[in-house]
């Protein structure tokens, strides 16, 4: 039996290294990430995020069905009026430390979910 791996279409977080991610052949310490774009973010400690800090990804034509929110080394979990604010735009959040979210990413792209991602460092 011969098993192939789909690749996803648009970004693809390739690895880990130095703290953050290799999406394709760029380096980002932290990213925000959809099937369109990557982008470097600078983004604020998780208790404070807010969708002013993800608008980019907000932005998405369709909405994204819900945001992959990795959260650093370990999780955190984000706060209930950001949660909410998502939620009223009809996109979800599933929050999870950046390293298991980044293969997330890679798992539901493949399956073509339209999803978008805001990953925090990984150290």
């Amino acid at each position: 039996m011969k098993i192939e791996r789909r690749r996803a279409e648009g970004p693809v977080i390739t690895g880990f290294s130095g703290g953050g991610f290799r999406v394709d052949e760029l380096m980002f310490a932290a990213v925000l990430i959809s099937p369109e774009r990557v982008e470097g973010w600078s983004p604020p400690p998780v208790s404070a995020l807010d969708e002013g800090d993800v608008a980019a990804l907000l932005s998405l034509e369709p909405a994204p069905e819900f945001l992959l929110l990795g959260t650093g080394p370990t999780l955190v979990r984000p706060s209930p009026a950001f949660v909410a604010a998502l939620n009223a735009k009809g996109i979800g959040v599933e929050a999870m430390d950046s390293r298991a979210a980044a293969r997330a990413w890679g798992v539901l792209r493949a399956e073509g979910r339209w999803i978008a991602g805001a990953f925090y460092p990984l150290g």
